[in-house]
């Protein structure tokens, strides 16, 4: 299995939280099409023995593009790479830009999976967030996307924002929970320096909010969904009637991709590779010099699979399996793990079931303390 990534780098405007690279300026959207379609060409022996399986094309904001221009870029994946049999087509979408007529002309491409980036059901923070649209077209938006024929529709949410009260973000689960949706993913707003938030926030316009009440958000958060008969399944990821996001899921699992575009990431389960990210450098790359100048990488050390295997598993309820650890990495690391694992289990932070041991899903908002005890440092890598 292998999955396939498409970063499409323009948005509309820019939200106060993102530190994703965009741009927010059309003006060389065909050029950076025909570029993506380059880099296709140019690495079209990566993943060739593989069976593609999931297709994912996000941003930035590609429902900015035509679904002619999304067109062309299946076309140009279909023409190197086997997509006839994919479990999971997502495209990443805004509210604003989902008509009915584009929303049919979507799963008449193939889409079978639509993200749609929500944030918030109130007014007062898609403002604070510098959102195009309102809560009122957020519904409908969801609402139209079932008329016209999607079955798995997932929508993202940020809790953790200044101001927000239990009250209101019990309402927003609420209403998030009641349009029949089969995913959610709700993310903890983290201040990057490089946003428009974080120049606010040195400027001591506002603040972060405290760890109290990020618990109370995220306690609100699991009692909501879990009544809701959602799955939470990832620290940010809760899933209904088994509708897992497959790709992001292969992500976890350390199954190969390929990224297009730039500032996207590959895998091929050796080395990992990253474009620039810069659209006239990426372009020029890419249209003029055959990649070159487009893209760093590295190998990756057993050190280096085993801790980003560590990281990205006990975020799932799956956890990691003793014995696959062992079977993967060898002896050496999975004694490493055992042995560092069971102070934590003592404590009762990680469950452990059948020699697998997975972090309970109420203290999934401190994960990261708990893994990061678990990385496994080697002086000869």
């Amino acid at each position: 299995m292998a999955g396939i990534y498409i970063h499409i780098p323009f948005c509309g405007q820019l939200c106060t939280y993102c530190d994703f690279h965009f741009s927010m300026s059309l003006r060389r959207k065909d050029e950076m099409i025909d570029a993506l379609l380059a880099e296709m060409e140019q690495r079209k022996e990566y993943l060739s023995n593989k069976k593609i399986d999931t297709l994912y094309i996000g941003g930035g904001t590609p429902s900015l593009l035509s679904v002619k221009e999304l067109g062309s870029l299946v076309s140009g994946v279909s023409k190197y790479w086997d997509i006839s049999n994919l479990k999971e087509f997502t495209i990443e979408t805004n509210p604003e830009d989902l008509s009915e007529e584009y929303l049919k002309d979507l799963l008449s491409l193939g889409v079978n999976r639509l993200s749609i980036g929500v944030q918030s059901f109130v007014d007062e923070y898609l403002k604070f967030m510098n959102r195009r649209h309102d809560a009122e077209r957020a519904l409908r938006c969801v609402k139209d996307a079932q008329k016209v024929g999607f079955k798995n529709i997932s929508i993202d949410l940020i809790y953790g924002i200044p101001k927000l009260t239990d009250e209101q973000w019990r309402e927003t689960l609420k209403k998030a929970l009641s349009l029949n949706i089969q995913h959610l993913s709700a993310y903890h707003l983290t201040i990057e320096p490089k946003t428009v938030l974080g120049l606010r926030q040195r400027k001591g316009l506002f603040k972060q909010v405290d760890e109290n009440i990020s618990q109370s958000h995220y306690d609100i958060l699991e009692k909501e969904t879990h009544d809701a008969g959602f799955e939470h399944y990832e620290i940010s990821n809760f899933s209904k009637n088994g509708l897992r996001a497959i790709h992001n899921g292969n992500y976890w699992k350390g199954i190969d991709y390929l990224g297009i575009g730039p500032s996207a990431h590959s895998f091929d389960g050796k080395s990992r590779r990253w474009n620039i990210a810069n659209n006239t450098r990426y372009i020029e790359a890419m249209l003029n010099n055959g990649g070159e100048g487009g893209f760093e990488g590295e190998n990756l050390t057993l050190s280096d699979h085993y801790n980003e295997y560590i990281m990205t598993m006990l975020r799932t309820i799956d956890g990691v399996s003793y014995d696959n650890l062992k079977e993967r990495f060898g002896e050496v690391y999975a004694e490493y793990f055992l042995k560092n694992i069971e102070p934590f289990v003592s404590k009762g932070t990680i469950i452990e079931k059948d020699n697998n041991f997975s972090i309970k899903t109420a203290d999934f908002l401190i994960s990261d303390s708990v893994i990061s005890n678990l990385f496994y440092i080697n002086e000869n890598d």
